[in-house]
Order: C-alpha cells, then structure tokens, then sequence
C-alpha cells in the first residue's frame, strides 16, 4: 500500500506514471477540494482552477497544454489522471473515452473525482462512490464543475452559475467561480491553496510553451484573495511582454499602450518601470524613457548601479553618453 506522501512526490517522476503503476496508489488523505475545468468559446482558451484546505492544492490537482486539453484531479488523489488525460487528448481522444479507458484501469476509482476538458469544449468527470460527501459535480457548455467534502450540497450549482453568468476572459470566470463555491461554505476544513492555470486555445511545439497564467497559492489564509491579487499582477506582466514585442516589432504606439495599461494595473511596480525605460532608450526613444527612469531610481535607488552594467550584455547601446545622460537625472 502507497502512502499519500508517495502519491504526492510521483507528480513529478514520470516513472511513477508507468501503466503498471496507475490507480494502485492508495492514499491515506483526501484532497478534497473544489475546482473547474473549463474553455471559453470566445478566445479558445482551456483552463483549470482550484482551491482547498491542503498544501500546495496546485501541484497535484491542476494540469493543462495550450491546444489540448485541462484535468483536475482530486478527492484521494491520483496525480497520474493529468499527464496521462492530457496525453489522451493530444492524440485525439475524446474526454469522455479518455477518462473511461483510465478509470477502468484505477483499481481505486471509488475514491477519485476527476474533471477533464479538451480544445473543443467537450467535458467529462467522475465521482467516485466513495467521495466524502458533500461531493458533487456538474457539466454544461465547455466547463465542468467538481467537489467534494463540501460545507453544502449547493457548491457545485453556485459554481456553474457563477461561471455562466460571468463576464470577462477565462481567468475571471474561473476565478468567479471559485470565489461562488467559497460563499456557499466551501471546504468544510476551511481554506489554504489555490491554483490556477490558463492555456492558449492554439497547439504548441512543446508542452509548456502557451501558458497565460500559471499561480499558484501554497499556504495562505486567504487563498481566494491572494490568488486574484496574483492574477492582476499577471496580466500586468502579460502587457509588459506584449510591449516588448511590439517594440521589437517597431510598433511604438503599441508598446507605449501595452505598458501604460500593465501600469494602470501595478502602478507601484518599480521594476516595470525601470526596463519600460531601459526598452525605450535601447530603441532611441531617451526623451520618453527619462521620466520613467527619474520614477524608477526615486522608488529603488539601486537601479542606478544596474545602468553602467547593461550594454555589457547588450541590453543598451554600449554609448557612455546616453549612460551618463540616464544616470543625471535628478
């Protein structure tokens, strides 16, 4: 018999995913929890989000690869439903046949609640007998709901409310739909982590390459809270990239609408304006970029010596004048 530790340290061995190995392992803990699986129809993106009174609730629960698919895997654990979902879905399975074929392999499936997804929108989940009640799950149109150990018998119904009636990217209506499980009760334990992981509708080279938001929230009192405030920040650094590219692309106007609005988001970020800055002088643009390097030093002073060592990597022009020219301003 597997202890539950054992199921937790083989999310990250491959060999622990071996067919022989699956749905043997017998855990001695639930991860009960509430999550949703879903994709927008709008954008094509695929998501998974979750939270519970357990650590690290992300780690195991929630996997996703842009252009495939997303799987929570949850009650007594088995980590294995997400790479082995997710390779089902990227050859063509559909989610239904995919977690059947699995579940008839799981000597354990009383115990385990899972909630799959694909690039298409289909969905399929299952709730083992043997789930510690409340446990419940629900499907509709591109997104499937799962709990279990639930305060209320109703988690699952606020959730796909909330999910439907939400407006916004994917990343809000998941998170809309955490935030309606935690004000109907929730974990009866209480709360710790969260999760969240949103991926590109379009198929990748490589399997972690697409991925919008990645957070995760080990241990917190507020995991709900913590994770939206992440999410912000994301988005901010999601523009922050975008006008990078659009600079390297010659866009100007674009780049300076890209990092006005990451500012609006995380106006006291002193490190998105300091390489707003130093992205602006690289391209010439030193009339612009010098308010943003007199708000940078004046919020981190430090920023200052990290000037003289950049063209040495090229990330400014190797011109002792424009860096004696950023260094004086006041």
């Amino acid at each position: 018999m597997k202890l539950f530790a054992a199921a937790i340290l083989s999310c990250c061995s491959t060999a622990a995913f071996a067919d022989d190995d699956f749905g043997t392992a017998d855990p001695k803990r639930p991860v009960s929890t509430y999550s949703i699986v879903a994709r927008d129809a709008a954008s094509g993106e695929i998501g998974v989000a979750v939270q519970s009174h357990w650590f690290s609730v992300g780690s195991i629960v929630a996997w996703a690869e842009a252009g495939v698919g997303a799987v929570a895997t949850q009650s007594f654990v088995e980590p294995a439903y997400g790479p082995k979902g997710i390779e089902a879905m990227r050859k063509g399975a559909d989610p239904a046949k995919a977690l059947a074929a699995l579940l008839a392999k799981d000597e354990n499936e009383a115990v385990r609640q899972v909630g799959f997804v694909n690039a298409q929108g289909r969905v399929a989940a299952h709730t083992g007998s043997k789930a510690i009640v409340e446990a419940c799950d629900r499907q509709g149109e591109g997104y499937s709901v799962q709990a279990n150990l639930m305060e209320k018998a109703s988690v699952c119904d606020a959730m796909a409310a909330a999910f439907e009636a939400a407006e916004g990217d994917l990343a809000e209506r998941l998170m809309l739909a955490l935030e309606a499980a935690q004000t109907e009760g929730g974990d009866i334990r209480g709360k710790q982590s969260a999760a969240m992981l949103v991926v590109e509708g379009e198929k990748k080279s490589n399997p972690w390459e697409g991925r919008i938001i990645d957070l995760r929230v080990e241990d917190a009192p507020e995991p709900l809270a913590e994770l939206r405030r992440l999410i912000v920040l994301n988005r901010a650094y999601n523009l922050m990239n975008e006008g990078d590219a659009a600079v390297t692309a010659g866009d100007m106007d674009a780049a300076n609408e890209a990092y006005s609005a990451a500012s609006a988001l995380a106006p006291d970020n002193h490190e998105m304006i300091f390489w707003r800055a130093v992205t602006l002088a690289s391209v010439g643009e030193v009339d612009e970029a010098l308010p943003f390097f007199k708000q940078a030093f004046d919020a981190w002073p430090m920023w200052r010596e990290l000037i003289p060592r950049l063209p040495a990597s090229d990330i400014l022009p190797d011109d002792q004048a424009l860096i004696a020219r950023i260094l004086a301003v006041e």
